[in-house]
């Protein structure tokens, strides 16, 4: 055992930033190595879960998420004869749960400006390409670039949080790393006001096709102009593209016309007020590992467990991950740590979990995304009637939430929002 005096952390993205509050506020000294100049999150508005808004809550940032994010009560999925299949509500397992809608840049702000109350014990090194990482007796070297020259610098432990496509994760560790056959487009447009804008809407036929309009709240820089994010999805292969031919986006309209023309009508007049929307594209991985640390590394959120986007659980379960980190620290008040006592507590808490999303998510992805010829027909008769049936129906929306860690067991948010050492019990349903 070693007194801590400085852990880094590699990527300040959701995980890492999150990581950071949480130790610096237990007084670590946390060094945050990004390889970007500054940060300027690009991506899609996504979905906070009550899994991730307990962890806000923990943070002490959950009043100002609600400020500039956008309150979503549920999730609508419909069909392309208008039926409506996925019904799912978070009000089904608490009156007082929700989601929140928000933008990669606002989620990036309000974390960055969190961890300013902490600026006595962070260190910031942007613009830091790391190569590789050494693990010893004393710590870990970590091995980088920095404005064309070598640096090396040690630490008493190093989290990896550099995103889904991480070379630095342990490769004994890995047991998946693979590419998701199917991806997305996405742009970001003024909010739709021709559906709820409390529910996150999606829209299905067959397998192939699938769209989805997200709630996605306001940015720092302009607080009273709402926004939506639309997803369509692809083949990989097909992605780009898409992107390089403007008729492929005329194409794309009449694809939605023909299933869903209201909606096809609101993104015409989108188009026609901007000329075009600007159409970005998503893709994914599936990385799956055997463990998330040991000795004095770590690997957390979409460098440990990189999943397809279906379930909308990338941002939360990164926000577990770090909650997890700061109560697995908590085990050790006088900074003595026992690294493997440390790992222990930290699976307990995020294994289970994990394991359990990747499964269903492998699951369920090709239901939506994929080339079968079954798959949409299956998806359509058996979620029809699992949601007619109430236990089923909050089961699914306890899975959404974030919050499941097995079929028959689930955290409790009030336990992950509550700043206390205690590990969280989990729930039989």
């Amino acid at each position: 055992m070693k007194k801590i005096k400085n852990i880094a952390i590699i990527g300040a993205g959701t995980a890492g930033l999150a990581t950071a509050i949480l130790f610096a506020r237990q007084n670590i000294q946390v060094t945050l190595f990004e390889k970007v100049d500054c940060l300027q999150p690009v991506g899609a508005g996504l979905l906070l879960q009550p899994a991730g808004l307990a962890v806000f809550e923990h943070l002490g940032i959950l009043a100002d998420t609600l400020k500039l994010g956008a309150i979503v009560t549920g999730l609508e999925g419909r069909l392309a004869n208008q039926r409506l299949l996925v019904n799912s509500h978070y009000h089904e397992i608490d009156p007082q749960h929700y989601g929140i809608g928000i933008h990669r840049a606002t989620l990036c702000h309000l974390l960055s400006s969190k961890l300013q109350d902490y600026a006595a014990s962070v260190t910031w090194k942007m613009a830091h390409d790391i190569h590789r990482l050494q693990e010893h007796q004393q710590g870990v070297t970590i091995f980088g670039q920095h404005l064309g020259l070598p640096f090396e610098s040690n630490f008493d432990a190093v989290i990896i949080a550099n995103g889904a496509r991480s070379h630095l994760r342990p490769t004994s560790w890995v047991k998946v790393d693979k590419p998701y056959p199917w991806g997305a487009v996405w742009s970001i447009v003024p909010e739709c006001q021709t559906l709820d804008p409390q529910i996150l809407h999606q829209f299905y036929d067959c397998s192939q096709i699938m769209m989805g309009i997200l709630p996605t709240g306001a940015i720092p820089q302009t607080p009273t102009q709402h926004l939506s994010s639309v997803f369509w999805s692809l083949p990989a292969q097909q992605l780009q593209q898409f992107l390089d031919n403007p008729q492929k986006h005329d194409f794309l309209l009449r694809q939605i016309s023909s299933r869903w023309k209201p909606i096809a009508d609101w993104l015409e007049q989108v188009m026609q007020k901007q000329d075009s929307l600007q159409w970005l594209s998503a893709q994914y991985r599936d990385v799956v590992m055997t463990k998330f640390g040991q000795g004095r590394i770590g690997v957390i959120g979409d460098a440990a467990h990189a999943m397809s986007p279906q379930l909308g659980q990338g941002a939360n379960m990164a926000l577990l991950d770090a909650w997890a980190l700061g109560q697995a620290m908590q085990h050790f008040p006088d900074q003595q740590v026992d690294w493997t006592m440390f790992w222990q507590h930290y699976h307990q808490l995020r294994y289970p979990s994990t394991q359990f999303y990747q499964m269903l998510s492998r699951l369920l992805t090709p239901l939506y995304q994929s080339d079968s010829t079954w798959a949409g027909s299956f998806r359509d008769v058996s979620f029809y009637w699992m949601y007619q049936i109430p236990y089923l129906r909050k089961q699914m929306a306890l899975t959404i939430s974030g919050l499941k860690t097995s079929p028959l067991q689930h955290m409790n948010y009030a336990e992950i929002a509550q700043s206390q050492s205690q590990s969280p019990i989990l729930s039989q349903n």
